[in-house]
């Protein structure tokens, strides 16, 4: 009988571990049919004769290509966004200009979350090429419900401008309203201790002020200022209406309806989608029997694109564009986050190949570990010894997304990037208060005077307080050093224009930080004539996306799993309430992602946000 009990109960649990096995593998299977189907999947669509290149403005637009995490949660949540790079954009919108295929590109800004989600410098970017594509003799229609300054800023290029007959159109000016913790953190006993270099760092603010210092104060101002004047005067020679006049609408309307926009000049048409549609099927000489116009999504025109280069390809000589986007980071570093350690082995693997002959390096960061920027700085400079190396800044590029790039042949910057922030912080928190309050207490025993400095469980001492700021001086002046040295200023005027102060792509070059307005493929032009390549190279770009099957059975795939619980459709659409929770998220989700070792950072202020 105790035999019969042991052999039932093994077969049960070998039943029971099969099933297990069987459905993990099952649901794995399931997953890379599922992915493999996606990413593999070839468009089969041609683009017919007389289409119109459909752009619809709730794509999410990122630096580097969407990672197979993206994809797989695309697919098994039904997420109906569309993901694309910046420069998959910027080319497809250039062969459409060469395409006689192509007459028209219409902006469709029904639903223009994606648009929103970016800075102006990579909105700049895009409108560069739209009106590149109009100079060719080609049509750009834009229609839209509800636009604010962004989605207006894009689509004001267009030849003809709609707006939905109970649409509406936001343009009251730029703000920037950052969010202080100082207050909850006293509330439940957190104590803060800062050490800091510069006046204007004010990356700590959050932590330690209940408002604004004078100093971030009028630095943001004039960040809102130089970008507010951009914005004035590219849509005032698009639309024909003076900046004046503009500044006018901000100050004493802000929100106008349909028809008050009209009046004032900045739409073309009010109308509804089907009567966009309608002239659009004239311009395409659609035929009566055709249910719409004749057309092509941007994202299955990239595809194609793509597909056509791919076929080509045999060029030996080659042009490394490298995206350094997100947080910069110890270690490997996360999705969307700057990894020294992954970073410097890419580097090391661009300078090590011989057919790369030139290296474009995007930073798309607000900076964070000085330890990580240090390694990966080096890197860039043992690179620049070899082959050119070119930055093209996007719409953020500071703090320790500077530092990576002071090494470079030549920094290009959009007037609205962000950029500067040359500083240097340490923040050292506590928990006394809040385990006092709470019964908790700690004692210590120790064998060096600053065995326990790294505890949370005190404040600093004065003594302690003495030896973060030591550190964190040598970290600022060996930061003013290599920009006195790659940016070939004096050390002096390097002290003057740092101090953690944020600057505009704009103020940027007049003060030497940045040597030329221009955004992605101009650096990349420039680079292919640092190196000589004439007109045969092709581009390379890093950090690699490697194909499924590498990433789910590898380190990735925790990612992957992270990436499966976030909800981006709850993010949209938000309620103000909502919104403001999100952001306070957002600043926690800050802290929680620095992990230098010194505990040193350089990074922009965290609540600089233009909206």
């Amino acid at each position: 009988m105790g035999n019969f009990f042991k052999q039932t109960f093994a077969s049960l649990i070998g039943t029971l571990l099969g099933l297990t096995i069987f459905a993990g593998v099952s649901t794995t299977g399931l997953i890379i049919l599922i992915v493999a189907a996606a990413t593999s999947q070839r468009v089969e669509s041609t683009v017919k004769d007389q289409s119109v290149l459909v752009f619809d403005l709730s794509t999410k637009i990122t630096d580097s290509e969407p990672s197979s995490s993206q994809i797989i949660r695309k697919v098994l949540s039904g997420e109906d966004q569309t993901r694309m790079s910046l420069r998959s954009i910027l080319t497809s919108i250039d062969k459409a200009r060469k395409d006689k295929r192509i007459v028209a590109i219409y902006l469709d800004g029904s639903k223009s979350t994606g648009i929103n989600e970016v800075g102006f410098a990579t909105i700049k970017e895009i409108r560069q090429a739209l009106n590149k594509f109009r100079s060719s003799g080609k049509k750009v229609i834009a229609y839209g419900v509800n636009w604010g300054e962004k989605e207006y800023f894009l689509s004001s290029v267009a030849d003809k401008v709609v707006l939905n007959p109970l649409g509406g159109m936001e343009i009251n000016g730029f703000s920037s309203q950052p969010m202080f913790l100082t207050g909850a953190l006293q509330k439940y006993g957190v104590g803060v201790q800062v050490v800091r270099v510069g006046k204007f760092k004010g990356a700590l603010e959050p932590l330690v002020l209940e408002k604004l210092s004078p100093e971030n104060r009028q630095q943001t101002q004039r960040l809102l200022n130089d970008m507010w004047g951009e914005w004035r005067s590219i849509v005032s020679s698009s639309r024909k209406i003076t900046p004046q006049n503009l500044q006018a609408i901000a100050d004493n309307q802000g929100l106008l309806l349909a028809d008050e926009a009209k009046n004032r000049g900045l739409v073309d048409q009010i109308a509804y989608f089907d009567e966009v549609v309608t002239d659009l099927r004239k311009i395409t000489s659609s035929k009566k029997d055709d249910k719409t116009f004749t057309q092509i999504s941007l994202e299955k025109y990239v595809t194609i694109v793509n597909s056509a280069a791919r076929a080509t390809k045999n060029v030996t000589k080659k042009i490394a564009i490298v995206y350094a986007e997100g947080e910069i980071v110890d270690g490997e570093g996360e999705y969307q986050q700057i990894g020294s350690e992954r970073f410097a082995k890419v580097f090391r693997q661009i300078r090590q190949d011989k057919d790369i002959k030139a290296v474009v390096l995007r930073i798309n960061s607000p900076g964070g570990s000085a330890t990580a920027s240090e390694i990966m700085q080096r890197e860039v400079r043992l690179i620049r010894e070899a082959k050119p190396v070119v930055v093209s800044m996007g719409d953020v590029a500071a703090s320790g997304g500077y530092w990576i790039a002071t090494d470079s042949n030549r920094i290009f910057a959009e007037a609205g990037t962000v950029t500067g922030s040359i500083g240097v912080f340490g923040v050292l928190f506590n928990i006394q208060q809040l385990g006092n309050n709470n019964g908790i207490t700690w004692d210590s025993v120790k064998t060096g005077r600053y065995a326990d400095t790294q505890t949370l469980s005190r404040p600093k001492s004065p003594e302690e307080l003495k030896l973060y700021q030591r550190s964190v001086n040598r970290i600022y002046n060996l930061f003013l050093n290599k920009v006195a040295d790659g940016r070939n200023l004096s050390p002096n005027k390097v002290s003057e224009i740092a101090q953690g102060r944020v600057w505009s792509g704009t103020a940027a070059k007049d003060i030497g930080l940045v040597d030329e307005i221009g955004g992605l493929d101009a650096a990349i032009a420039y680079a292919a004539k640092q190196a000589k390549l004439g007109n045969k190279w092709e581009v390379r770009e890093y950090p690699q996306v490697d194909t499924f099957e590498q990433r789910f059975f590898g380190k990735v795939a925790q990612e992957t799993t992270k990436a499966l619980g976030i909800d981006d459709k709850a993010l949209k659409n938000q309620d103000p309430l909502t919104a403001e929770f999100h952001k306070f998220r957002q600043e926690i989700a800050v802290w929680q992602k620095m992990n230098d070792p010194k505990g040193i950072y350089t990074r922009l202020p965290f609540n600089i946000k233009i909206e």
